[in-house]
């Protein structure tokens, strides 16, 4: 699921003192509002990942859940779920692997891309936009992180993410397509309630 969490991205990384480009920090500004004002979202996500080389390396059609800071990806029986302080990674097998949110920072979760929420993390600045649509880049500020660089669609019009680039260290990428949002979901609090009678009994969990 490490797959996921690359985002789960640029030759020449931004310093840490590089200033954050107003243009696009006012339409981040937007994206953001929009989710804390949201009760529940629901996502729907197609990932299509190439190695440096320009191979595919597959698809997968994700169902993405969010309250809050609290999430649950879904691709086929695979998922993962975040109740706002552990995550929950089931293999879809007979594994869950469980850690805390500062253990997997190094990664970019689906949350975290969709949240519109990029002041802490990153640095960022417009490469192009129109009376629609706007074309940002993303920076790490953290030189750990598992991506170099991260190029975000946004529909202006909608406030809301159209689709991501994600370049990883190996050169790898992994585009990110939202098939469709919707801002107004209503979602019960148990769905982001690890539940251990819901997996089969021979599932282990390791911390």
């Amino acid at each position: 699921m490490k797959y996921f969490l690359v985002f789960v991205s640029l030759l020449s990384v931004l310093s840490t003192q590089a200033q954050k480009d107003l243009q696009a920090k006012a339409i981040l500004d937007q994206l953001g509002a929009k989710v804390k004002e949201s009760k529940g979202i629901s996502v729907i996500i197609q990932l299509i990942s190439k190695n440096s080389k320009g191979k595919a390396l597959g698809t997968k059609n994700i169902n993405l859940k969010m309250k809050g800071d609290k999430y649950l990806l879904q691709q086929g029986v695979v998922e993962i779920l975040c109740d706002g302080q552990s995550i929950y990674n089931f293999d879809g097998i007979n594994t869950i692997s469980k850690s805390s949110i500062g253990e997997s920072d190094q990664a970019l979760s689906p949350q975290k891309l969709l949240s519109g929420s990029y002041d802490k993390d990153f640095n960022f600045k417009l490469l192009s936009q129109n009376a629609s649509n706007a074309t940002i880049e993303l920076f790490p500020i953290d030189k750990r992180k598992s991506f170099q660089k991260v190029t975000l669609i946004i529909d202006k019009l909608k406030s809301a993410l159209s689709s991501a680039t994600i370049l990883d260290k190996s050169s790898n990428i992994t585009n990110v397509k939202v098939v469709s949002i919707s801002y107004s979901a209503i979602l019960a609090d148990k769905q982001f309630v690890f539940n251990r009678a819901k997996y089969p009994k021979n599932v282990e969990i390791f911390d």
